[in-house]
């Protein structure tokens, strides 16, 4: 009798503790080693520091948030293998990373209702028909480059009609906006004279700088990476080439001026997040979460995406608990959630998982990556996943 008393007084103070120091556990999917962890590294830091923000405040209504992270190193098979982990460890939700693995994952984690807050602005995957429980807080890149095309042709001054051409990597993340982007700069009134291809890993860029000059392009739309932006951009300035680049969300960040210098000066590039130190009344959280040291605009991205799961759990827990499910209901009711001028306002429907359609125009400017304007565009359904 005295040993099953001990025994029930002990399992009760178990029970206790385990409730005591219960967690709503998150996967993070990071490439910190693989061929996207210059940009991958940055926006994994921005999720960790806004998460320790939140628990730090309260969490969500007195529970922390554990974090799970796994480097996969850019390998879809290794992000496979880290979802299985994070299901046994019981995840509720995942901050995912690239285009592959949130792809290979889409059926996983429907079937698991497990949200997924991805990196990956791929039109297709802001279809709730196709990927149910995928939500980022980045409009897709057709969305982002209609803006960019949108914003040149409301700034365009001649009676001419600008001409554009397209400089991309032979990839499917080169070709992603390309058609999207071509058919709403006819639309615009753009004359669109052609494509040149450049390699992700290249060293020379004259024989497609040679061809924009033959074209005599006004505009480059550029849908590679900051390394290839930046030997294109140096080698226009060797061959003195005139037009102006507009630069995609991968290619167009902090480390463009240090690798391109003067020849990046005034061109413009796309983001969906503010700059570090601009002028926006979440900016005070984040210069002292990160002690005054200047950050990329991705891990700006990736502190605003941890907000917007964070918010979803908000509601989740407000309606009975914190579930995938759950989280991806409440997230579907969300309407101009504004992340403290981080970035714009978000807002998800169930047939529609767009966060937005206003996207940030940047250029630089001594050196500096600087906010020009937000491009705001309709919440057409025709563009949906297009």
């Amino acid at each position: 009798m005295k040993k099953i008393i001990i025994s029930s007084v002990v399992m009760a103070v178990m029970l206790f503790a385990t409730a005591a120091f219960a967690t709503i556990k998150v996967g993070l999917l990071s490439d910190l080693t693989g061929p996207t962890s210059s940009v991958g590294t940055p926006y994994a830091q921005g999720i960790k520091d806004c998460t320790a923000y939140v628990n730090a405040n309260g969490g969500i209504n007195g529970e922390q948030i554990e974090l799970i992270q796994v480097d996969y190193a850019y390998n879809v098979q290794q992000a496979l293998s880290a979802y299985k982990r994070f299901k046994s460890k019981g995840i509720v939700a995942l901050q995912g990373w690239g285009t592959g693995d949130t792809e290979a994952l889409v059926r996983f984690v429907s079937r698991d209702k497990i949200p997924v807050f991805s990196a990956s602005y791929s039109p297709h995957l802001m279809d709730p028909s196709k990927a149910p429980y995928n939500f980022t807080i980045a409009p897709d890149y057709s969305t982002q480059g209609r803006a960019g095309l949108k914003y040149i042709k409301d700034t365009w001054t001649e009676k001419r009609a600008p001409r554009i051409a397209f400089v991309y990597p032979d990839k499917p993340y080169g070709h992603v906006p390309l058609p999207a982007m071509k058919e709403y700069a006819k639309e615009l009134g753009f004359e669109v004279t052609g494509d040149e291809t450049l390699d992700l890993k290249a060293m020379d860029a004259t024989p497609q700088i040679l061809g924009l000059k033959k074209q005599k392009a006004d505009f480059v739309w550029v849908g590679g990476t900051t390394p290839s932006t930046a030997v294109l951009m140096k080698d226009a300035e060797k061959l003195g080439f005139k037009g102006k680049f507009l630069v995609n969300i991968w290619g167009n960040d902090e480390n463009l001026a240090k690798m391109a210098g003067p020849a990046c000066e005034g061109n413009l590039g796309m983001q969906a997040a503010a700059v570090y130190g601009q002028d926006v009344p979440g900016m005070k959280i984040i210069e002292t979460e990160t002690k005054g040291q200047p950050q990329m605009t991705h891990y700006l991205r990736g502190f605003v995406s941890t907000m917007v799961m964070v918010e979803g759990m908000k509601k989740a827990a407000a309606n009975g608990k914190i579930t995938g499910e759950n989280i991806k209901n409440a997230l579907e009711t969300m309407r101009d959630y504004d992340p403290m001028g981080l970035a714009p306002a978000i807002s998800f429907y169930p047939e529609d998982h767009r966060p937005s359609m206003a996207v940030n125009v940047c250029t630089v400017k001594d050196g500096k990556l600087e906010f020009v304007q937000t491009v705001s565009l309709p919440r057409d359904a025709k563009w949906l996943g297009k």
